[in-house]
């Protein structure tokens, strides 16, 4: 596809990561999308500084998102899950109006990388991201699939310093610029 590469001159900055999934049925134990990204997070050197689950409820959600803006030890945060079109699904509503700014190419490449992977069944995701003052919002499907792609597909090398032509960590001192 397209060629990537690393700055081999630079070293590695390890982020810390908040895990949020949106679940009515899952528990912390039964939460395999949430496991999965703290396992691949872990494994490329980041920090999975809290992992939970909070129910398929806007308040809810938009609470636990805020309460990771808030504690500045938290970088990135990635939620699983509402991001369907079922009646319960509603990550989208919760968390969109808290973006100060959206990262409408997310969305447009998880659906790319995602069609890879499971076809036309991509379109069935509402997968979103943004930033929240200094802090960058992943909203991915519930599903190991769809975290591995996400995380596998555009993270792993967005959420890596040494990522070239360019990153989210180099942009992070930036953030709150004015």
């Amino acid at each position: 596809m397209f060629k990537t590469d690393r700055f081999e001159d630079r070293t590695f900055k390890p982020l810390s990561i908040a895990v949020i999934a949106v679940s009515d049925t899952r528990t912390l134990e039964t939460d395999t999308g949430g496991a999965l990204l703290k396992s691949l997070l872990e494994a490329d050197g980041h920090t999975c500084v809290d992992r939970q689950v909070v129910r398929d409820d806007i308040q809810l959600i938009r609470a636990a998102v805020q309460a990771y803006v808030a504690n500045p030890k938290v970088d990135v945060i990635l939620t699983t899950g509402g991001t369907g079109f079922s009646g319960r699904d509603v990550t989208p509503e919760a968390v969109e109006p808290l973006f100060d700014k959206r990262m409408e190419g997310f969305s447009v490449l998880f659906h790319q990388y995602s069609a890879t992977t499971v076809g036309t069944s991509s379109i069935q995701s509402r997968a979103t991201a943004g930033l929240i003052g200094t802090t960058f919002v992943f909203c991915l499907p519930g599903s190991r699939g769809a975290c591995r792609d996400a995380w596998e597909g555009i993270l792993t090398q967005q959420l890596d310093y040494r990522h070239k032509p360019c990153n989210f960590v180099e942009l992070m001192p930036r953030l709150d610029e004015r």
